[in-house]
């Protein structure tokens, strides 16, 4: 069976540091992927190779028939918009906007009708329990709850994969099990692949594959159990 993401060779420097260093990998649809390794591994680097934020120097990497690494700006950036969810691990959510118009960002770009994106995102609150929250500013949400609302712009527009770097990172370890939890719920739910950094194992024990990168090449790949 091909798989769905498919990278081969995967080479990428910076200056003369050798972020990756030939990874070849394969992620099957709907398979979640933990990723983790030391500091300065390359775990960001592939992340962002994968999603066609970065191009490598050399090798590719096919999502879905589709190689993201031959694709210009323009087309990956649309790629991005329609295809992939992004989660980081601070949310990155816009400060002035409220919780729900947060969530219809992805719709809006995409050509959605206002009321439309707006009736999309209050579901995705609803479901992810924040609907009470969705006329809040991000200042006014505990990390919890941002994360969540995060979670929910991510998913919004039905991505066939989630990259997520470090989701939980700056929660305690309550709010990021509801986080993680909740998360992995709607993921696996909606059948979406889930490429996910994180430094926690019991983050990674929710996986159903860890991938291990050290000197950014892959140092292991393992099954793990799914909680």
């Amino acid at each position: 069976m091909t798989a769905f993401i498919q990278a081969r060779g995967l080479r990428k420097s910076f200056g003369t540091t050798d972020a990756l260093r030939g990874i070849d990998l394969d992620i099957h649809r709907g398979e979640v992927i933990a990723v983790m390794g030391p500091s300065g591994s390359g775990k960001s680097s592939l992340l962002h190779c994968l999603a066609g934020v970065l191009v490598p120097d050399s090798g590719t990497v096919i999502v879905d028939g589709v190689t993201v690494s031959a694709l210009n700006e323009a087309r990956r950036s649309a790629l991005r918009l329609t295809e992939f969810g992004f989660v980081f691990q601070f949310g990155q959510l816009l400060p002035d906007l409220t919780a729900v118009d947060n969530v219809t960002i992805p719709l809006l770009l995409g050509g959605m009708k206002r009321k439309q994106a707006l009736k999309e995102a209050h579901g995705w609150l609803d479901r992810l329990g924040l609907e009470a929250a969705a006329a809040r500013l991000p200042g006014e949400l505990s990390g919890g709850e941002a994360q969540r609302v995060a979670i929910a712009r991510a998913l919004v527009a039905h991505p066939s994969v989630l990259f997520a770097d470090e989701p939980t990172g700056s929660l305690d370890s309550l709010a990021a099990e509801n986080v993680l939890t909740a998360m992995l719920e709607l993921v696996r739910q909606a059948g979406t692949t889930l490429v996910m950094i994180t430094h926690d194992p019991r983050t990674a024990a929710y996986a159903d594959r860890e991938i291990i990168v050290r000197d950014g090449q892959l140092a292991a790949t393992d099954r793990v159990g799914i909680s």
